[in-house]
């Protein structure tokens, strides 16, 4: 059974609860909440992609 794909799920959405956390108001200007919203999916998909990668090469 390959099991990547649940990994893969598993860890983007860890990395986006964890990417919630962030005050991103400091960072991004005022009124760009669509901005912040794809930056986050963005960094949460790749952030899951490397940590699955990692475990996979770990295991």
């Amino acid at each position: 059974m390959d099991y990547s794909i649940y990994l893969y799920i598993f860890f983007s959405m860890l990395s986006a609860f964890a990417l919630s956390g962030i005050n991103y108001e400091k960072i991004i200007r005022k009124n760009r909440i669509w901005e912040t919203r794809i930056l986050v999916l963005l960094l949460s998909l790749i952030f899951g992609y490397l940590i699955t990668k990692f475990v996979l090469e770990f295991i």
